[in-house]
């Protein structure tokens, strides 16, 4: 063989046999890539389920599916699914009341001020919107002059404006932010002792501002349908008629972005129109109320499509209640704001329909006239009433106190030799407490007039509901008495210590700003304070279905 062929041969050998030492002391020559790769799966399981109990859970923010059910009376509705019961927002409970008069808190209790927590076990409070907050959405441009309080803060994803929700949506979103309301320590508008809890009514009162749409029905003619009246005892439903129908704010042209339909009537217009003098017959206004309601439900989706829960109207005759009675739906489900609040009679429903104040107007151009009173040093009438003997209560506080005591001057009608000296609203401003029973019905106008005059309003009414009882707090700025105790009243009223008197009165001048009408709305008035407990209603009979 020759050289070269031999030399190439041990070439071959030589690198051969260094191959074969490096394969031996190579690890993979002696791994199990099939063990090794199961012993790595097995341990990175491990890691991330280590991790996943370490760390906290952050809930992905994400709104419903937009799913809302409306609670209503469904013996008024054949063919209605069955709801679940719907919990309400939260409300601070009453004060316990352990004498005839409930005594005056002077400060807040700690209880107070978490009262508003709901229990996170019923599902009806739960919600996919916990984790987002109300920065990260903005309000329709143009709409209202709280839009720049609105600010938008970009998020990693993207930033959802309010107006981009749906009106189920909307809600939904508004629900679960009232539900875990920021406790509101000292907030110079609002005067915490004045409500039930404060911070669940301005949490609640600022989504609206941000929220809030209502659609005013076009139909129905003049003079029962948008023609207010203004004047007189039943002027509170021609007040809010003319201001909503005016304002730019809530009101939308589209009713498909609507939260609320207004049905704009006058109940008094209504009684003026169609009721027969002396007849003692107001069948012929249900009627005419009933095929009205028949008419848009008929012409229009939104009634059917709730029942009309989402529907309202406010009427402050005495008749309201009774001329919604002819249509089932109508008196049960929708949200009736009336000035004859009387749970008694079963038509005013306490909790979803909004007890609306009896206000009296005297003069268009000033309704804030006279507003005002003297300072307690110059009260030196004890307690004041005159009126009409009309109903069960007034003859009963006439046979007891009129003229029968110097403290409490309690008349039938004012006499003229008594009015030429002291006016009614003279008597009203110089008095300590003014009694304000009911007369037919279980309203009266003396109520805001006591507030107006800074006079501690007695009001006797057994199953009255008092004016914005939702929110606010009555025990803190007046004196429920009950009918039976008005053989009692003045020994009930003398058992209040100046020091009591001073803490009801001066909250009676505080509440004043919430009951007074003004051309053009203010924040917290009388047209925001009405526009806001039929929100708030709206909101208390949604259930979320997630």
């Amino acid at each position: 063989m020759p050289a070269a062929s031999l030399r190439a041969m041990a070439s071959y050998m030589k690198a051969e046999l260094a191959r074969r030492r490096w394969r031996r002391a190579s690890p993979s020559a002696v791994v199990d890539w099939r063990k090794l790769i199961l012993a790595v799966v097995v341990a990175t399981t491990t890691l991330a389920v280590l991790l996943a109990g370490a760390l906290p859970h952050i809930p992905a923010t994400k709104l419903p599916s937009a799913s809302i059910s409306y609670v209503t009376d469904h013996s008024a509705t054949a063919a209605a699914a069955p709801l679940t019961p719907s919990l309400p927002l939260p409300l601070l409970p009453r004060y316990p009341v352990t004498s005839l008069v409930a005594t005056p808190r002077l400060s807040p209790s700690p209880s107070e001020a978490s009262g508003f927590s709901l229990s996170s076990s019923d599902p009806a409070v739960s919600s996919p919107l916990d984790s987002t907050p109300l920065e990260n959405f903005t309000a329709e441009g143009g709409d209202s002059e709280e839009d720049s309080r609105i600010r938008s803060v970009r998020s990693s994803r993207s930033k959802r404006p309010l107006s981009s929700l749906s009106p189920d949506e909307a809600l939904a979103y508004a629900k679960s932010e009232i539900e875990r309301s920021p406790l509101v320590s000292d907030d110079p508008e609002l005067h915490a002792p004045l409500f039930r809890n404060v911070s669940v009514f301005k949490r609640s009162y600022e989504l609206m501002e941000n929220i809030l749409k209502v659609y005013i029905y076009k139909d129905g003619e003049k003079p029962i349908f948008h023609r207010p009246a203004r004047k007189g005892i039943y002027a509170s439903e021609g007040w809010f008629m003319k201001l909503i129908e005016e304002n730019r704010q809530f009101v939308v042209k589209n009713p498909r972005r609507a939260h609320l339909f207004y049905l704009p009537y006058s109940s008094r217009q209504l009684q003026e129109a169609l009721y027969v003098p002396d007849s003692h017959n107001i069948r012929p206004l249900s009627l005419f109320l009933r095929d009205y309601v028949n008419t848009i439900a008929a012409k229009y989706p939104f009634w059917n499509r709730t029942h009309g829960s989402d529907h309202f109207l406010v009427a402050c005759h005495d008749w309201g209640p009774y001329i919604t009675t002819a249509h089932d739906e109508l008196r049960k489900n929708t949200i009736k704001a009336l000035c004859n609040a009387d749970t008694a009679e079963g038509i005013f429903i306490q909790g979803k329909d909004v007890s609306l104040p009896e206000t009296t107007i005297r003069t268009l151009r000033r309704p804030l006239k006279d507003v005002g009173g003297k300072p307690i040093s110059q009260r030196s009438i004890l307690a004041f009433y005159a009126g009409q003997m009309h109903g069960r209560v007034r003859p009963i506080l006439l046979k007891y106190w009129g003229g029968k005591d110097e403290d409490m001057k309690i008349y039938g009608p004012l006499p003229a030799r008594v009015s030429r000296v002291m006016s009614y609203i003279q008597h009203m401003k110089s008095s300590k407490f003014c009694i304000c029973p009911m007369g037919y019905e279980v309203n009266s106008p003396r109520i805001v007039e006591a507030i107006y005059y800074e006079c501690v309003p007695v009001i006797i009414a057994d199953n009255f509901v008092p004016p914005f009882d939702e929110v606010l707090d009555w025990s803190s700025f007046s004196v429920i008495v009950a009918e039976k105790h008005i053989p009692d009243l003045k020994n009930i009223l003398q058992k209040i210590s100046p020091g009591q008197y001073m803490y009801l009165q001066s909250n009676v001048k505080k509440l004043q700003k919430h009951f007074l009408w003004h051309a053009k709305p203010v924040k917290y008035d009388l047209f925001h304070m009405i526009l806001h407990s039929v929100w708030f209603s709206r909101l208390n009979h949604i259930q979320m279905q997630h």
